[in-house]
């Protein structure tokens, strides 16, 4: 490192190491897209202001308070000073810790002799830094010297400038004796101010005031020169008062160590019990929610989304929360299980990637729906809410991204992290912690959307009653696959039911896939949790029967899978829907009834609930209809008939409903920005530096430049002497495609009208083109 103080954040960036300057990128995204072309332009891009404001949000209340000691300065500060401003309260371990992470965010440099703050910052920041007000010297500056006259007059000074005042305040002694003579009430009013912001409202408050005229607490303070008129109706507190005010801590109480973080202590088994039981509940719900949305689509609103109709009809389908729903359509479409149809018509359908994820691992599954979450750029909470032109906002609609949706989670969940395994936190202190952690993102410590994300990962099985369940930890850390640290909680997959006297069928656990689809083609789920209560009836038995199924293989299922006997009504159920069913025969003719049994045809002719659809008697076995078949078919079952449809042949057909399928998507909602891996940040770093250098070597060297296509003697003569003494040459070159750019490389060879050299900016050894080099320049030393 080179021992000349640097003069400019260029200069300091250069004296930075390559590890530094890729955690910095890292930290800082917005500065390495597009890559800089040398620290000049990096350096630039941090005094952006959005760029700076972006970065002040990754301090936390202690960091701010360090940087607040900073922009007391109006110009550089020193560590010595920066270290009293701060108190005895802070160790100089806590605080080196503040002041290496503001210049690891480069919104500070330079050295302990003198620390710069990054213009911008200034910017973005308080105009009063720790709330206290501008220096007396400044405000007298500003003030008429009658006002002046009379301070002086009332202190029993003399002398009729500012500097004679100045001198009042800026004594540490006298100003103590000063405020030792004030009474309680004075006091108050200057504590009120201390604590910030240091400005205060009162009419006619820059009206000359002797000290036998003033009234009150406020017209005192101002006749002694305690606060300073800065407009007609506005007042300061001079910022040598409120250090006097503070004592030892001059920057105010310190906020070193965050609010404590209250938590029950639940223990691990109860936590990963409670959010393993519902993650079956999750997967449950969401398959057979996206399982019906494949057979009776929603439709997509011309605005974009799920209109708030379609997701109650959703939700009372399933007799679920609308606002579940919300949740399980949102994960679904950021793990692309779900999307919009492309046809005009457009409606919300499952994708084939559904059908791949259904087929996984229940732990698999829900690792990828766990992590779709935490990184969803919506925020499914506004989900039915209204935005400020009293429209409201719908499910899957860009109206509910927000782009601190998925750090709001992040940031409460790594809080959650940090307890004890096993620990819920209590909610306020919750929202304190995370608050002083980052006072500068508003959104991270709201209690309604702490709130949302703590109810939400319940839902999901992150949390067990408030507290980060063992999988959800291996999720957010990163250092164990979360699906197999959850694959050991969950209980194994049974291959039996226990049917009941009621007719229901509990699953105690889990069901195996093929059972599962079995029970649910039979029976319908009538509550679910960690057991699954199913029931069947008329309805249901009728659909497995025109799904393919006989009755001997409904009986077989129910014998052979119930660890219960099966009640004699069920088996009376089943026959008696087999005996019934497929009797009647429907064709088209528009469509035709045909039945063996005349009587049952005789008895439709009579039936009043069948006269709407116009049947005709073409002979003893035989009935037409104008309707068609489906509406046919639908009609005769809504009489209590059980018909089945039959091709020309007189064959059956199997009319199981065909669950409608969208292409996969690459799974990803709303995207947010690109970061870029280490390796490829180490690559922007190399390139910057050797940009950075070209551009200073070649701005001292002697340039040669030429017309492209045009190589002269005396270039070649450049190259080769770079050649023969191994000197590192700056090239300025235009490659094929017509972009030109600047490099820096070591030449391997001359000849047949090519350069072959290594290039440092990319590490690798490459051909340039004789005739493309447009200026070239030997270079002090290899780069």
């Amino acid at each position: 490192m080179s021992s000349t103080r640097p003069r400019t954040l260029s200069d300091w960036l250069r004296t930075r190491s390559e590890g530094w300057l890729v955690d910095l990128l890292r930290t800082r995204t917005d500065l390495a897209v597009p890559a800089p072309a040398d620290m000049g332009v990096l350096a630039a891009r941090i005094g952006v202001r959005v760029s700076v404001g972006r970065a002040l949000e990754e301090l936390d209340a202690f960091g701010l308070q360090v940087l607040d000691g900073l922009l007391l300065s109006s110009t550089t500060t020193t560590y010595a000073e920066l270290r009293d401003l701060l108190g005895p309260a802070v160790s100089d371990s806590d605080l080196r810790g503040a002041l290496d992470r503001l210049l690891a965010l480069a919104v500070v440099w330079g050295g302990d002799e003198e620390l710069h703050v990054v213009g911008s910052v200034r910017d973005v920041s308080s105009p009063h830094p720790a709330g206290l007000g501008r220096p007396f010297r400044t405000l007298a500056g500003a003030a008429p010297d009658d006002r002046l006259r009379a301070i002086l007059g009332a202190l029993g000074q003399d002398g009729d400038d500012s500097d004679a005042l100045v001198e009042v305040f800026e004594n540490a002694d006298r100003l103590a004796a000063l405020l030792a003579d004030c009474a309680p009430d004075d006091l108050a009013v200057l504590r009120h101010l201390d604590e910030g912001p240091p400005l205060g409202q009162l009419p006619d408050a820059d009206l000359p005031v002797t000290l036998a005229e003033a009234r009150n607490p406020v017209r005192r303070l101002l006749a002694r020169g305690l606060i300073v008129a800065i407009g007609p109706d506005t007042v300061e507190l001079p910022r040598e008062v409120g250090f006097a005010l503070r004592g030892n801590a001059p920057l105010g109480p310190s906020r070193l160590h965050p609010p404590a973080l209250s938590s029950s202590d639940l223990g691990p088994s109860t936590v990963d019990k409670t959010a393993a039981g519902q993650v079956g509940i999750v997967l449950s719900q969401l398959e057979s929610l996206l399982d019906s949305m494949g057979l009776d689509p929603p439709t997509v609103l011309r605005s974009g989304g799920l209109g708030i109709r379609e997701l109650r009809r959703l939700a009372r389908a399933k007799d679920l929360p609308v606002e579940l729903v919300g949740l399980y359509l949102e994960v679904a479409f950021a793990a692309g299980l779900v999307d919009q149809s492309p046809d005009p018509d457009s409606r919300w359908l499952p994708t084939r990637a559904f059908d791949t994820w259904s087929a996984r691992p229940p732990a698999q599954r829900w690792a990828e729906l766990a992590a779709g979450w935490v990184d969803l750029g919506s925020w499914p909470a506004l989900i039915g809410s209204k935005d400020d032109r009293d429209k409201t906002l719908n499910a899957l609609s860009y109206d509910i991204g927000r782009s601190w949706a998925a750090t709001v989670r992040r940031r409460t969940l790594d809080v959650l992290g940090e307890l004890p395994a096993g620990s819920a936190a209590d909610a306020e202190s919750l929202v304190a912690q995370l608050v002083w952690r980052a006072p500068r993102r508003g959104h991270t410590g709201r209690p309604d959307l702490v709130d949302a994300v703590v109810t939400e990962a319940e839902h999901l099985g992150l949390l067990g009653r408030g507290a980060l369940a063992a999988p959800g930890r291996a999720l957010l850390r990163g250092d164990a696959d979360p699906a197999g640290v959850l694959a050991d909680l969950l209980p194994a997959p049974i291959d039996h039911v226990l049917v009941q006297a009621d007719l229901t069928v509990v699953a105690p656990g889990p069901l195996e896939p093929d059972l599962a689809r079995q029970i649910g083609l039979v029976a319908d789920i009538e509550s679910s949790g960690g057991a699954t209560v199913y029931r069947v009836d008329e309805r249901s038995v009728r659909r497995a029967l025109d799904a393919g199924r006989t009755a001997a293989e409904l009986q077989e299922l129910f014998v052979t899978r119930s660890r219960t006997p099966v009640p004699q009504a069920l088996g009376y159920l089943i026959e008696d829907v087999a005996r019934r069913h497929g009797r009647l025969r429907v064709g088209a003719a528009t469509a035709y009834l045909r039945c063996d049994d005349e009587a049952l045809i005789a008895q439709l002719l009579v039936d009043r609930r069948a006269e709407g659809l116009r049947l005709h008697r073409i002979a003893a076995t035989v009935l037409i209809s104008t309707s068609p078949v489906a509406g046919l078919l639908e009609a005769l079952r809504a009489a209590g008939y059980a018909p089945v449809a039959e091709d020309a042949s007189g064959t059956v057909v199997i009319s199981r409903p065909n669950a409608a399928r969208l292409a996969p998507r690459r799974p990803s909602a709303r995207p947010g920005p690109a970061r870029l891996t280490d390796a490829q940040l180490a690559e922007v770093v190399r390139k910057m530096q050797a940009g950075d250098k070209a551009s200073r070597n070649a701005r001292g060297a002697p340039l040669q430049s030429w017309a492209p296509g045009v190589t002269t003697a005396t270039i070649l003569e450049l190259l080769q002497t770079a050649y023969y003494d191994r000197v590192p040459v700056w090239l300025g070159y235009i490659d094929a495609e017509g972009s030109a750019s600047q490099r820096i490389v070591e030449i391997d060879s001359i000849g047949g009208g090519y350069l072959r050299a290594f290039d440092v900016n990319v590490e690798e050894l490459r051909t340039f083109a004789l005739h493309r080099i447009t200026s070239a320049a030997l270079l002090d030393s290899p780069a």
